[in-house]
């Protein structure tokens, strides 16, 4: 499956047949609780991540939230 993801075009190779967001995310290492998802063109909310399938073409920016201080 070939996936945009911020930018890049990446192959990913899911284990099931049915990819969801959460799962994507969890397969790319990410932390669901420090990354804010676009998935094509419509920011989720990750209570939504389950439910979203992901397919062929679909486009993805993460963002990563970094705390820091002055």
């Amino acid at each position: 499956m070939k996936l945009t993801i911020n930018g890049l075009e990446k192959t990913i190779s899911p284990k099931q047949k049915n990819l969801t967001l959460a799962s994507l995310i969890e397969l790319l290492g990410h932390h669901p609780r420090l990354v804010v998802v676009e998935f094509n063109g419509v920011i989720m909310p990750p209570t939504d991540w389950e439910k979203q399938k992901v397919q062929d073409g679909d486009s993805l920016e993460i963002v990563t939230i970094v705390g820091g201080g002055s």
